[in-house]
């Protein structure tokens, strides 16, 4: 099955930090813009992020200043650095993949993962 395998979540303390990890099974991440994403309980699914297929990135106001997207291809791997992490940015956090761009609809995102949950208690 083509999806996404998320890692890196954890529980860290308000101000803390945390690198996200996204690796994909069964393909490579060449052509893809990728994005992260993110669900709180009882909320909405959110955009967090995204990286272009040539390196542009895109970030939510809630977290611009704080998160860092890259990617290495050579590793296939996508990264969210999480800095000064607060109560707010708990949720399950999922990476997907879009062949369009960035700012495509959640409808063209792809092979979403489980997510990796980050706990930051208030």
């Amino acid at each position: 099955q083509l999806q996404f395998v998320e890692s890196g979540g954890g529980l860290v303390q308000r101000g803390g930090s945390l690198t996200l990890s996204c690796v994909p099974s069964g393909f490579t991440l060449d052509g893809f813009a990728i994005g992260w994403f993110r669900q709180a309980p009882g909320k909405e699914h959110e955009g967090v992020s995204c990286i272009s297929s040539k390196g542009s990135t895109y970030y939510a106001d809630s977290v611009k200043g704080r998160f860092t997207i890259s990617r290495d291809n050579a590793k296939n791997t996508v990264y969210l650095r999480m800095n000064s992490l607060k109560p707010e940015d708990t949720a399950v956090y999922f990476c997907a993949a879009t062949a369009v761009v960035c700012q495509a609809p959640k409808y063209e995102y792809d092979y979403w993962g489980q997510g990796t949950q980050v706990t930051v208690p208030s």
